[in-house]
């Protein structure tokens, strides 16, 4: 935790609607570039002791500014700082709109 480590996102939205789908316009559609901001700035925005808190506080972020009806956030850090020979290690939080 002091020194910080990589960490990889993979993220699902579930839209109830996306005008996108008809028009073809970027404008009707979700913004990725502020997607990807949003979960780097929440990553940087405070120390969190778990994988699974971090996805859970930007479930809620990214279901609050997309109005995205559920969201799916996998928080993977590859090579984790363990005593054991491991590749990778992975969590996943599941969340819908209340």
């Amino acid at each position: 935790r002091e020194v910080g480590q990589r960490m990889v996102f993979d993220l699902t939205f579930e839209l109830d609607e996306c005008d996108a789908l008809l028009t073809d316009r970027l404008d009707d559609t979700v913004d990725y570039a502020k997607v990807c901001e949003l979960v780097w700035l929440t990553a940087q925005d405070r120390s969190y002791r778990t994988l699974e808190r971090l996805c859970s506080v930007i479930c809620d972020r990214l279901i609050e500014q997309f109005d995205a009806s559920t969201v799916t956030v996998r928080a993977t850090k590859p090579e984790p700082p363990i005593p054991l020979a491991v590749g990778d290690v992975s969590v996943e939080v599941w969340k819908e709109r209340p």
